[in-house]
Formats: C-alpha cells, sequence, structure tokens
C-alpha cells in the first residue's frame, strides 16, 4: 500500500537565521533515507515545511513495505572454497556460518570468473524493509545530520538538539508509524500558534498537514508559502502609504522564521529623525528591530516602516503604538552618535588609529593609512588623476573607524566617513572616494566612480595582498581569514572594468616600497602574481568563456589585464576561423620543439636558407612582422590574430617540405630561430598552442 507520509518534530523557537537551511536538510535526510530503503522511487514527489516550532516534511507515494530483492553476492574464489576432493574448505563453512547461510546451498552456488580467478557467487531474496520497522531510524538519522553549530539538552533528558523537542508525528496516510526519536513516541497530535491557535492540533492524515495546521493551528508550515505572504502584504501595506520597502532577502529570510501567522502593521516615527543619514536608520531598524524601512519613488527614506507582527490584534494601534516607543529609543541612539561624532573634525581622529592594531608584523591601522596614502598618491598620478585628492581620501579613509557609529554598526565603515568628510568641508571626491574605497565589496557590487575613488580602492586592496603574503599569511583550502580572496577579484574587477592602463606587477612593486625591510615584500610578488592569475582563471571560468580560450589568454598574465576581455574576444574570433585549428596545432609542435632545443637561439640569417618552403615561411614572417608589431602596440588583438591566419599556407608547407633537425648545425640553429621568431608572433596575443585539441 503506498501512501503520503508526514514526519513532524515540534520544538522550541528555531534559531531563525538557520531555519530555512534545517528545515531543507530534514526533509533531504529523510527522502534520502526512504529511498534507501526502496520504500519510495529514486525521485519522490516532497515538500519541505519548517516555521519557527516545526521540521516537517510530506513524502508522496511511499510504500508501506518494500518489495523482495533479489540481491547476488560474491563469496569467494572457487580454489579457497573447495578442498582438493571437491568439499566445502573451512574458510567457506566459516563465512556461510557469518552469513547465515546453509551449506547445502553450495551445490547452487553460481560459477562465475572474477577477474582472472573462477569464484563463487550467491543469489538470495532480501525481504523488503518495512516502513514502521525503518521510519524512526530514518527520522533520527536525520536528525543527526542537519547543520547544526551547537546543541542543547533539556529536563532530565540526555537526548540533545538545537532546541528543546515536545512532539513527534509519523503518518502514513491517516495512521501513525509506531517509533521513538529523541526520546518522543511518534503520534498525531502538534500544537499550533501559541496565542491563536486551538491549542493541541489533531491531524487526520498526511495530506491534510498544511490545511489543518492553517485552519486549527493558526500556523502557515510552508517556508516558501509563508515568505510569499510575507512579501505580498510587504507590497500591499507599502503602496497604501506611497512608499515601497527596503528590499532586502535576508531580512524577508529571518522574519518569515520568527512568525507562524504573518501580519503587516505600517508603524511611524517623528520626522526629526530623518535629518539623520538614511543609512543609519535603515540598518538599525533592520539589525535591532527587524522592522523593513520604506523608500519614497526616489529611494528617500520616510518616516514610516513595516512591522512584521506574529499576532493578528483586534487594535492595530496597541502594536503599532508600542513599536513606535521602542523605535523611537533606538533612533535617539543613532542621533546622538551622529551629533556627537560631528563635533570632533574626522581628522582629528587619526591619532587614535595608531592605537588600533591592524596586525602583530605588520603594525596599527595608522602604519598603514600610510603606506595605502603613498600608494594611493602614485597609482593616481599613473592615471593622471588628482594625485591630492587620492592622498587625502587614503588618508581619511579609515578615520570613521574610531567614531561612535561605526563602533555601534561596523556595517556603516566608509559610509560614515563620507558624510563626516563631506561635514566638514572636504571636497566632494574625496568624500565619494571614502566610501567608495571599499567597492567591491562582494560579487555584483559597485565599482569605484572615477579614477581618484579607484586609485584609493586598489591601493587599499594591494596593500592587504602584499602585506598578507609577505608575512606568510596566504590563504589555504576554504580558509581565508584575511579577505585576500575578495581583495585579489576587487583589485581585478577594478582594473577591467575600469579599463585602467596599469600593470599589475608595477602596482604591487609600488605597494612592496612601503613595507619595511625585513618583511621582504618584493619577494612575495611572483607568487602574488599567481595567485591572483588564479582568481582571474576561476572568475572568467565562472562567467562561462571556454575553459581553453581562457588557458591560452592567461598561458602567462598580461602585464595590463585590462587587456585580458580585448585578448578573449580576439580569441574566440580566431577560434571561428577556418585556419585556426591547423595553426593552433601548428604553435603546439613549434612549443614543443623550441622545449626540446639546446642552448641559445639567435636570430634568422636569411643566407643560411635553403629550402624553398622555409625561405616562404622565412619571407612571411619577416614581412608580416611590422604590421604585427603595430597591431600589438594598437591593442587590435583581432586584427593580429586574424593576420596569422594569412601563414597557415607557408606554415603547413614547412613542416611538410622541411626537416628541423638538420644534420648541419647552423642551419638547424637557424631554422630554430625562424620558429622561434613565428613563435612569437602566434603567442603574442595568447598561447594558441593550448587551442588545439
Amino acid at each position: 500500500m503506498q501512501d503520503t507520509l508526514l514526519v513532524e518534530l515540534l520544538t522550541e523557537e528555531l534559531p531563525p537565521k538557520a531555519l530555512a537551511r534545517l528545515g531543507e536538510a530534514f526533509a533531504d535526510g529523510i527522502v534520502k533515507g526512504l529511498v534507501a530503503h526502496k520504500l519510495v522511487g529514486a525521485a519522490p514527489e516532497f515538500q519541505a515545511f519548517a516555521s519557527p516550532r516545526r521540521l516537517a516534511v510530506t513524502v508522496s507515494g511511499v510504500a508501506a513495505q518494500a518489495a523482495d530483492a533479489q540481491v547476488r553476492e560474491k563469496i569467494m574464489p572457487v580454489s579457497v572454497a573447495l578442498t582438493a576432493d571437491g568439499t566445502p574448505s573451512p574458510a567457506l563453512l566459516k563465512k556461510l556460518e557469518a552469513k547465515g547461510i546453509s551449506a547445502d546451498a553450495v551445490a547452487g552456488f553460481e560459477r562465475a570468473m572474477d577477474g582472472k580467478s573462477e569464484t563463487f557467487f550467491h543469489t538470495m531474496t532480501v525481504p523488503g524493509a518495512s516502513l514502521d520497522s525503518v521510519l524512526a531510524g530514518i527520522v533520527g538519522e536525520s536528525v543527526k545530520k542537519l547543520p547544526i553549530p551547537k546543541v542543547m539538552r533539556w529536563g532530565d533528558s540526555t537526548h540533545q538538539f538545537v532546541r528543546p523537542v515536545h512532539g513527534l508525528i509519523q503518518l502514513h496516510g491517516s495512521r501513525v508509524v509506531p517509533g521513538e526519536v529523541l526520546g518522543l513516541a511518534a503520534g498525531n497530535t502538534t500544537r499550533g500558534h501559541r496565542f491563536l491557535g486551538e491549542g493541541a492540533v489533531t491531524v487526520e492524515s498526511a495530506e491534510a498537514y498544511a490545511r489543518t495546521l492553517f485552519e486549527k493551528g493558526s500556523v502557515v508550515a510552508s517556508f516558501e508559502a509563508r515568505r510569499s505572504l510575507i512579501a505580498q502584504e510587504l507590497a500591499k501595506a507599502a503602496a497604501q502609504v506611497g512608499a515601497h520597502p527596503v528590499e532586502d532577502a535576508a531580512l524577508l529570510d529571518e522574519v518569515t522564521a520568527l512568525v507562524e501567522h504573518p501580519t503587516v502593521y505600517v508603524g511611524e516615527f517623528e520626522a526629526e529623525f530623518l535629518a539623520v543619514p538614511q543609512e543609519c536608520l535603515i540598518l538599525t531598524m533592520k539589525q535591532n528591530q527587524k522592522y523593513f524601512p520604506l523608500l519614497d519613488a526616489a529611494g528617500k527614506l520616510i518616516n514610516k516602516f513595516l512591522i512584521v507582527a506574529n499576532i493578528k490584534a483586534d487594535i492595530a494601534d496597541n502594536i503599532t503604538g508600542g513599536n513606535a516607543r521602542v523605535v523611537r529609543a533606538r533612533l535617539s541612539d543613532a542621533k546622538f552618535f551622529f551629533d556627537t561624532d560631528r563635533k570632533a573634525k574626522i581628522d582629528s581622529r587619526l591619532p587614535r588609529l595608531a592605537n588600533v592594531v591592524y596586525h602583530n608584523k605588520l603594525g596599527s591601522v595608522l602604519d598603514r593609512i600610510g603606506r595605502i596614502e603613498a600608494l594611493a598618491g602614485k597609482i593616481a598620478a599613473r592615471l593622471h588623476a588628482d594625485v591630492a585628492a587620492a592622498q587625502r581620501a587614503a588618508r581619511l579613509a579609515k578615520a570613521d573607524l574610531v567614531t561612535e557609529m561605526v563602533g555601534e554598526f561596523p556595517e556603516l565603515q566608509g559610509i560614515m566617513g563620507e558624510y563626516y568628510a563631506r561635514h566638514d568641508g572636504e571636497g566632494e571626491v574625496v568624500a565619494q572616494a571614502i566610501e567608495q574605497h571599499y567597492h567591491p565589496r562582494f560579487a555584483g557590487d559597485s565599482l569605484p566612480q572615477g579614477n581618484v575613488a579607484c586609485a584609493v580602492a586598489l591601493a587599499d586592496k594591494l596593500d592587504a595582498l602584499v602585506g598578507f603574503y609577505a608575512i606568510g599569511e596566504k590563504p589555504t583550502g576554504d580558509k581565508d581569514p584575511f579577505g585576500l580572496r575578495r581583495a585579489a577579484l576587487g583589485a581585478l574587477r577594478i582594473l577591467i572594468e575600469a579599463q585602467l592602463p596599469l600593470e599589475l606587477n608595477a602596482l604591487l612593486a609600488d605597494a612592496a616600497v612601503g613595507f619595511a625591510a625585513e618583511h621582504k615584500a618584493a619577494e612575495s610578488i611572483p607568487a602574488l602574481v599567481e595567485f591572483i592569475g588564479d582568481r582571474l582563471r576561476n572568475l572568467l571560468r565562472e562567467q562561462g568563456t571556454p575553459v581553453e580560450q581562457v588557458d591560452a589568454v592567461l598561458a602567462a598574465l598580461p602585464a595590463r589585464v585590462s587587456d585580458v576581455p580585448a585578448k578573449l574576444a580576439a580569441v574566440a574570433e580566431f577560434v571561428a576561423l577556418p585556419e585556426a585549428a591547423a595553426l593552433a596545432a601548428a604553435n603546439k609542435r613549434i612549443v614543443n620543439i623550441l622545449k626540446k632545443a639546446e642552448g641559445a637561439i639567435g636570430e634568422i640569417d636569411v643566407a643560411l636558407l635553403v629550402e624553398p618552403a622555409e625561405k616562404a615561411l622565412a619571407h612571411a614572417v619577416i614581412e608580416a612582422a611590422p604590421l604585427q608589431r603595430s597591431l600589438i602596440e594598437n591593442a587590435d588583438y583581432t586584427g593580429s590574430l586574424k593576420a596569422l591566419a594569412e601563414l597557415r599556407g607557408a606554415v603547413d608547407t614547412f613542416f611538410e617540405e622541411v626537416m628541423v633537425n638538420h644534420d648541419e648545425p647552423l642551419i638547424r640553429a637557424n631554422r630554430l630561430a625562424l620558429l622561434k621568431q613565428l613563435a612569437g608572433m602566434m603567442n603574442a596575443v595568447a598561447d594558441i598552442s593550448r587551442l588545439s585539441v
């Protein structure tokens, strides 16, 4: 008999930030257990449920008894299983006894080759598992494997879970499947909403679970359904006051995990608080109170917010009034921090950074500011940007770390620096660069705008990379405590997407100058270039660029990584040419020949050209060289690779008619010189040998 299965654990309030993940993992573990015992098909339909006080899953088409299975098992080689007179050996008898197989069954064993030896195989019928006998074990294993960082005990129980567990439902159709998990016997009752539900709720059948909980328990059991409902109600409530809620998927997930019966209310605070930077108000409302701030059509904060409550009140003022009093206190704190911070100039805070340790081997934050300031000036000069503005922005970039506001809300670093710099009369370019020097902070984040901001952002990231590599603090495996992968990707995005004509090695060398001699920072640059190249390689592959094209362009990291997109585009056009495959194969052959060459390879001597084919190739190479140099110097990489296509005929004929390893040393050396010059032209844009299959 097949029917829908329901399993529910009723708990105390679960950790909200982990609830969605716990619900998915709980359901996944149970489904995998059912599949393993062949109580369902390989891909059964199921639905996960997760609310603040429960984890549950319903699985369709679960059998009460799995079908019997025929199992073919290898016993042992015949030569070991039988004695010289053909009777069962002691080793065979011992193994049969351990497996519960009668010695009489030997006569029916299958003989088959296993590798080079003839082997006994035994086929037996294994009874299928019954749901009643295995379900509790499946649930228990799923519970053990949940991604729970810390467990607890409750009462006098020895059982452990992330929160105390008070109930267990195991229903197959309308029948309770007996079993015990975490010391609780399975039943068919649960509890609904603490205030709106009927108390104990009996679930008559697995199919009726979600409906019963909603109708009798006032609980929307599905995490996704609850999240969707909240999003709809937020949009509806915001529209009623002519605004839209701040978009925050993480906050929506967390609020969904905090309520079982969501109801949205509009709250309000005094308009005078809008004088505080809206980032501060938004953060304190979201982080401390889990409110959804409201923005007008221009993206400006208004003095209203949305509350997602876990109860529906007869008089909404009781909820909105109470929340208004709470938010008033929070916003008053933010206003106090803002007003207090503005009493002192931002640059007056710099001396305090001498007491803030950046790293015990790299000095204080003030030491780091000195390095970033010098490096930002050098980068700005290379970009023909305002050097003084870049140095001033770098000088002030970390000053807000010792403000009251950032001390309370570290997420506002940079943002508050911009506000305070503007308040103190710093130039707009300087103020914006202070905030933007942290960009990009994550994948998809915006880039710094303008060369001054880019210079400061690059200086910040390159100083971190060079410094931590110099002291041996390199990322390992999945560990990257200093965020060097993020810094490398940020620097790459700035260089490439802002199309900055800067050479990576020169930038790293400039950064290395700022460190003490004992750090030997310059010596870490080769390893750092390799690390940055790997990050770029991974980034391009994730974007869908064919692996062989990425490898061709990054065989040697271009001096200016801003050239990479143009080189990739050129390679993509080149591989579409009919001559591409042959040239790539020829280049691969040339590279292999040159690797085996002994001694230094000189220049072409036209007097030593003997065969017509080598003369033709040499003429084509010498004639094409000026054009190739011009195309490369003007970054016309597509034109360069397309021009190579014209050499295909001469290259093919050369390899068909010319023996490179001639007996005469001078002729052989001259032919190697010809191939070396040809390889230089072929690989000026990318190592096209890597395009050869």
